[in-house]
């Protein structure tokens, strides 16, 4: 029972950390849905070896139907838990991605630039986004394993983006943008001002070939630091302190 008369040292809700909610999800299917699959399946095994004991020891035994259940019920957890294991594959892949990507992004604190990591918004989460007097940047963070033969490479012409052995994905544009839009709102809506956002999409460890850079950002997570510091500067200090502060309250009030 939590003590009444005492109270959390902490003033306020840590930051987020990279991947923090990828960590998040694979924690729920690890401990909320494959260990209750293992548990199961244990159980009707344990079943089935009690009635065959029962039967070798001359103890009424009904094994084929206790071996039935058995294999019924294993076969089919042991199915959900190869689509899990598939599932935290994935989910472990794009963890890794933004950790790597949130690592790259820590050079920038360097040159004054403020950084968060995993913004949660409404079925969604923002994996980055890094404040400067160069401006604000909404970071989308995607990992995606490379093809064993062939090229691997993510090209970028403005319009539309296709990635080697995946094809067309155009959707990580309109999501990108739509969360760079989300995070306007928030800015909005806490400060009164409005700034503008950089949709930013990095692609760890793909070649990227981008024939503009007009309307979003489409790059090797290795290469933003680089593309931040060579802009203008388009905020003052104080404006990117404000933005700062605003969304710091927003991320610790989730």
């Amino acid at each position: 029972m939590p003590d009444k008369d005492k109270r959390s040292p902490l003033k306020d809700k840590p930051l987020r950390q990279a991947g923090q909610s990828l960590l998040e999800e694979i924690d729920t299917l690890i401990n909320d849905k494959l260990l209750g699959y293992f548990l199961s399946m244990a159980l009707v095994a344990a079943l089935a070896i009690t009635e065959w004991y029962r039967w070798y020891f001359d103890i009424p035994p009904r094994p084929l139907l206790a071996t039935m259940v058995a294999v019924l019920v294993v076969g089919c957890f042991l199915a959900k838990a190869i689509k899990i294991r598939t599932q935290l594959q994935a989910l472990k892949l794009g963890r890794d991605g933004e950790k790597e990507v949130g690592e790259f992004l820590e050079h920038l604190r360097r040159d004054g630039c403020i950084v968060f990591h995993d913004i949660v918004g409404d079925n969604f989460n923002l994996d980055h986004v890094i404040l400067s007097t160069k401006g604000i940047y909404a970071v989308e963070t995607k990992t995606y394993s490379k093809p064993m033969g062939g090229e691997a490479k993510v090209h970028y012409d403005g319009d539309h983006l296709h990635i080697d052995g995946l094809g067309s994905k155009d959707e990580i544009l309109l999501q990108n943008k739509a969360e760079s839009m989300w995070l306007k709102g928030i800015l909005r809506e806490s400060t009164g001002r409005e700034y503008s956002i950089k949709p930013v999409v990095v692609f760890p460890g793909w070649y990227v070939e981008s024939k503009t850079h007009n309307k979003h950002w489409v790059l090797n997570p290795k290469a933003l630091p680089e593309f931040i510091r060579n802009q203008n500067d388009v905020l003052s200090k104080e404006d990117v302190k404000l933005a700062a502060y605003h969304l710091s309250r927003y991320i610790r009030t989730l």
